[in-house]
């Protein structure tokens, strides 16, 4: 919305009381000086001309958007006689859908309480699935998400998966403790890589009764950068079997991340029963639908807000 100025057409211009009581020939008079006055303002150089910008009427790849994208327009804009003009990150309308199937991730060992609690505002806002971050975070996002419907998030033996299963239980009873209501779990990647598949099973079983058991669901991380694509099918049905929720590609910290092959791999194993979740590497609006056509049925990102903007253009 822009905020006019209000008009002056005499020193000191006129109140509202002023105009009321004019007579039908001085009321006359000031809407002819009103009209002259904006086709006077309508004639006028724009602001770009006047300054040499020579901008094009309209941006190219233009949004819609000035008063977030464009200073020059939107000096052009106040120089037209605006006062006010609104910026919002809505102005332009997303995709629900999309922000849906985002889990919003933050796992750099670096991050900051700043960090988790813009992530948690952007969630907030843009209605992202959860917002995903490393297990000591859990308890501040489960704070700064109460009210709303984005899930909090953790993940368990990450990045690696070579803990005990003891431990893995334990750091999700820790985590549902403090309100995590997803469970992203890295498998034991050595143990399947060496054809220990009851042990497999029973590490993912274990942290799966830990999470159900408080409300929570289980996504269980495969590494799939590190298996060939028997052992993921493999990976997949161990999961199955010992009670997981979702199976997912990557932690994003290992040699690549999600691609197309492996999810729709994923997929075909799994069936419809379970969810498939792609993540690791997914930075644009067309890797997620590149995952989504595959059978992906959340994505892992930390470029969330940029995909979910891409929608609105």
């Amino acid at each position: 919305m822009l905020g006019v100025r209000p008009f002056s057409p005499q020193p000191g211009g006129r109140s509202v009381a002023d105009v009321a009581h004019l007579t039908q020939p001085e009321l006359d008079q000031l809407v002819a000086q009103i009209g002259e006055e904006f086709l006077a303002r309508l004639s006028r150089p724009a602001l770009s001309k006047a300054e040499g910008l020579n901008l094009p009427e309209v941006c190219p790849g233009c949004v819609q958007r000035c008063a977030q994208t464009c200073a020059k327009k939107t000096r052009e804009i106040v120089a037209q006689g605006a006062d006010r003009v609104s910026a919002s990150e809505r102005l332009t309308k997303i995709d629900p859908a999309i922000a849906a199937m985002i889990d919003h991730t933050l796992l750099k060992p670096e991050a900051t309480r700043a960090d988790i609690v813009k992530l948690c505002k952007e969630a907030r806002q843009y209605g992202f699935a959860s917002v995903c971050v490393n297990p000591y975070w859990a308890a501040l996002v489960a704070k700064e998400l109460a009210g709303s419907p984005v899930k909090v998030c953790t993940v368990i033996g990450f990045p690696l998966g070579a803990t005990s299963t003891e431990s893995k239980v334990a750091e999700t009873e820790a985590a549902v403790r403090v309100g995590a209501q997803e469970i992203d779990m890295v498998i034991n990647v050595g143990a399947l890589r060496s054809g220990d598949h009851e042990a497999v099973k029973q590490d993912i079983h274990g942290v799966a009764v830990a999470a159900h058991r408080a409300g929570a669901i289980l996504k269980v991380i495969l590494e799939t950068a590190l298996l060939d694509d028997n052992q993921k099918a493999v990976a997949c049905t161990l999961a199955k079997m010992a009670g997981a929720d979702f199976v997912k590609t990557s932690t994003g910290f290992s040699t690549h991340g999600a691609t197309a092959h492996d999810v729709a791999l994923m997929r075909q194993v799994v069936g419809p029963d379970l969810g498939v979740k792609a993540s690791g590497g997914i930075r644009t609006l067309e890797d997620l639908r590149q995952m989504a056509a595959a059978g992906a049925s959340r994505i892992g990102a930390s470029a969330s807000v940029k995909i979910v903007e891409a929608t609105a253009r």
